[in-house]
């Protein structure tokens, strides 16, 4: 699936839901369910800097496509994560340096988080985008 298709699976998803206690409820669902990271990963190098809650961030490259793991000590930030996965996970990392990340913005999630998280979740999307800067060169 492209980045943009799977974005708008996400805002379907969360337009189903109409009060933000479900769509929060929907975010710690989605943490839930992701694997957890293994504990080689969980390192200072691999904590994502900006973030109020711990959230490390494992990236590799597998045949020209960048593979994050992921994993929050938060319930919320950790379903925040696992969004940025959904999306940006396995994709090329020219796709994920030219995404355009709509759907933050369509399913309401930044002006529904304090600013502390909205900044973290900015600091998990740029970790990302840098992972994959690096990769480009070696793709």
């Amino acid at each position: 699936m492209t980045i943009n298709e799977i974005q708008d699976e996400i805002i379907e998803e969360f337009q189903e839901l109409d009060d933000w206690m479900d769509r929060y409820q929907l975010l710690i669902d989605m943490g839930n369910d992701q694997p957890a990271l293994p504990e080689q990963y969980k390192t200072e190098q691999n904590l994502i800097d900006g973030c109020q809650s711990r959230v490390w961030l494992q990236a590799d490259l597998v045949d020209g496509r960048v593979h994050f793991q992921a994993e929050s000590d938060a319930l919320i930030v950790k379903g925040i994560v696992t969004l940025l996965l959904r999306v940006l996970n396995d994709q090329t990392p020219q796709d994920i340096l030219s995404a355009d990340l709509y759907f933050i913005e369509k399913i309401g999630l930044r002006e529904h988080l304090s600013p502390t998280r909205s900044n973290g979740l900015l600091a998990m999307l740029k970790q990302m985008k840098m992972y994959a800067l690096a990769f480009s060169t070696k793709a």
